[in-house]
């Protein structure tokens, strides 16, 4: 019988020594998922630090590039030019080799910088965002997102002469089909 008393006391002990090591197990465990946290929560610091700088990198590319190109066409460039362009490569449907397109370009500028009027008919058709760098014209044109049919041009005029302007235009269509024209510009003869 004093056995008992006994069994049931070291029973007890065990079993409080066994909560307070569950207790203590919790406890690290909570420490440990506290700490983890704070490692998330510097890695995510340093992850938005990380793109912080390679926007200041793209921002200070786009200042070079804005520097060196030029806001105001140059006199010899400025002002009205007859196009002929020829298709030379295409896998689009909508234009074959040996197409031959005849437009005015109208090259202007004013406070936001340069770019150049498409007219076809006297009527506007497409006005190309501008770059002169190093003697070479760049034109870029995109349809809006609310448009049927999108289309991007791109001409890179890059043989420029006092009465000649010559280079390649690609017209990417909607279904990634590309067509590429040569590109002559004369000026327009006086009468």
């Amino acid at each position: 019988m004093k056995k008992i008393p006994l069994i049931l006391f070291f029973t007890c002990l065990f079993i409080s020594c066994e909560n307070k090591k569950e207790l203590e197990l919790q406890e690290r465990e909570q420490a440990l998922n506290l700490r983890e946290e704070k490692i998330a929560e510097k890695e995510a610091d340093y992850q938005s630090l990380l793109t912080f700088r390679d926007s200041i990198y793209a921002l200070k590319d786009t200042v070079k590039e804005i520097a060196t190109s030029v806001k105001e066409w140059p006199e010899n460039i400025q002002g009205i030019w007859n196009s002929k362009m020829l298709c030379r490569e295409s896998n689009c449907s909508k234009y074959v080799i040996g197409d031959q397109r005849n437009e005015t370009w109208q090259f202007l500028s004013d406070s936001t910088g340069i770019y150049t009027n498409v007219l076809n008919n006297k009527k506007l058709t497409r006005v190309f965002q501008a770059k002169y760098i190093e003697d070479k014209i760049l034109l870029e044109f995109k349809t809006d997102s609310v448009t049927k049919n999108s289309v991007k041009m791109n001409v890179v005029l890059d043989d420029i002469k006092n009465n000649v302007i010559k280079g390649t235009q690609t017209i990417t269509g909607q279904d990634n089909c590309t067509a590429r024209f040569s590109v002559e510009l004369t000026l327009p003869q006086k009468k």
